[in-house]
């Protein structure tokens, strides 16, 4: 029994100990200081403007499909606010 509690202690060291050394190390960088900033093209532009119009339109058209929703919720809640009066 005594052999099996030292066992155990002993991996739990040895899992605690790895895992302080994996929290030590630096994350690697991803890009190096010398490699200067691409510069902004019109194609990049149009392009990044592009993907904000794609995602924009089905937030407007969910924005109108809430306001339609809510207008409904009033209507049915004064409905019934009138039925049970």
């Amino acid at each position: 029994m005594k052999r099996r509690g030292c066992w155990f202690a002993m991996m739990v060291g040895a899992v605690a100990l790895v895992g302080l050394v994996g929290c030590g190390q630096e994350a690697p960088k991803t890009s190096t200081p010398s490699a200067p900033a691409a510069p902004s093209t019109p194609a990049a532009e149009s392009t990044g403007q592009a993907i904000v119009d794609s995602v924009k339109t089905p937030l407007d058209k969910s924005r109108q499909v809430e306001g339609t929703l809510g207008k409904a919720a009033e209507k049915t809640a004064d409905t019934i606010k009138d039925a049970t009066q």
